[in-house]
């Protein structure tokens, strides 16, 4: 008893970019006993899921859904569509394009990397100008990250399909969105992605544990004729037997019952009020970082995130005794800068299950905080905020 260190009142707050606080009613739904994935009970759910999970993505195509996590997801897009050897190109946008870029040449492919200053989303003319470059069409596909969480910065997806278009270049387009899907607006078919890649932890409000590959005619054509080895990850065995509801291998049945539940809860918001909640949560969030007289790591508004805020810490202040301080002194997680912005930037999620005075509470969360670890700043970022807020409310006093 000792040892045991004293009680925090309150509930903590989970403020990183993913993974996202998971709902009570998605924890119900997952209160359930083990049943037999081979019976009729489990089918019901498998037809359910995998048909409700199309609707997240905006497709009509196949949704493949893997018991691993968003890296399983990108390695199964990739050993799915490719052969040893093979070029693809992809985008600098942050630490998770750089981790993409490091599996790919693990699996014996060959990245082209198009650098940037981590401070801004993909741009689709450089994009473009390399694909015309490549006459011989020596590169098969596009990979690119659609929300970087590393940064805060959301790719225009739909700009860069229309880049590969006007390229006129076969490569296949590869798009990441594990932390957009379920927060910032996606749309596989409408703008002719070939593998959606996803993952449950973040706007899907789900623990860790299952993601998905999302996959158009074209993605299926070309797995055909790959010649990466895989065996657990192959898609011919997933797709023939999710047909009828079933998987080829141990499904994680217990997170299918949350996916279940948390489809309904999106539909039930309206998937489309749910992306437009998570950009005026952002909105808010930004008025608050200007308003301490801080910088957020993306640069460009064209591309701020839904999902998260990147925020600079000024000279000779680092971002990880701000987080301790934060954690230490007022319950609060916020998210570590990655990569090239480790103890430069900290990161604030604003994604999931969320609302204006969660929001709220988190912000001051981090004002406090900035005062607690003497970081300099101006006072009234979270009055900016709310007055944003209470502004742009949908809610009417009565």
């Amino acid at each position: 008893m000792q040892n045991r260190k004293p009680r925090i009142a309150g509930r903590h707050f989970l403020q990183i970019p993913g993974p996202s606080p998971v709902p009570e009613r998605i924890m119900r739904a997952m209160d359930m006993p083990t049943i037999d994935h081979r019976g009729p009970e489990f089918q019901a759910l498998g037809k359910r899921v995998l048909a409700g999970i199309k609707t997240i993505f905006k497709t009509t195509q196949p949704v493949i859904i893997f018991p691993a996590s968003g890296t399983a997801a990108w390695e199964a897009a990739l050993v799915n569509t490719l052969s040893p050897g093979d070029k693809v190109l992809m985008y600098e946008t942050g630490h998770f394009a750089s981790l993409w870029k490091s599996l790919a040449t693990k699996l014996g492919l060959v990245p082209e990397f198009i650098a940037s200053d981590w401070r801004s989303g993909a741009d689709a003319s450089k994009i473009e100008a390399h694909l015309k470059a490549d006459t011989a069409h020596t590169i098969k596909a596009v990979c690119v990250v659609h929300n970087e969480t590393s940064t805060g910065a959301t790719s225009r997806i739909d700009e860069v399909r229309a880049a590969i278009d006007a390229a006129r270049h076969p490569a296949l387009l590869m798009v990441d969105s594990i932390s957009g899907i379920g927060s910032a607006d996606y749309r596989h078919d409408e703008w002719g992605v070939d593998v959606s890649i996803g993952g449950s932890q973040k706007g899907l409000m789900l623990p860790p544990g299952i993601s998905f590959n999302a996959v158009s005619p074209r993605a299926v054509e070309a797995s055909h004729t790959s010649r990466m080895p895989k065996a657990y990850f192959a898609w011919d065995e997933m797709l023939k037997s999710n047909k009828d509801g079933w998987f080829p291998t141990t499904p994680a049945t217990t997170l299918l019952y949350g996916l279940d539940a948390a489809i309904d809860m999106i539909h039930e918001e309206g998937l489309d009020a749910v992306f437009t909640r998570h950009q005026r949560h952002a909105a808010a969030t930004r008025r608050a970082v200007a308003g301490w007289g801080l910088e957020t790591v993306c640069r460009d508004e064209k591309f701020h995130s839904p999902v998260l805020t990147g925020v600079m810490m000024p000279e000779g202040h680092n971002a990880d005794t701000l987080r301790k301080v934060a954690l230490e002194t007022f319950d609060i997680s916020l998210g570590t800068g990655l990569g090239k912005l480790a103890g430069r930037a900290f990161r604030i999620g604003h994604l999931g299950d969320i609302n204006d005075l969660t929001l709220v509470g988190a912000l001051a969360g981090v004002e406090m905080s900035l005062a607690a670890a003497r970081v300099p700043h101006r006072v009234g970022g979270v009055s900016a905020a709310m007055q944003y807020l209470t502004e742009t409310s949908h809610r009417t006093a009565r």
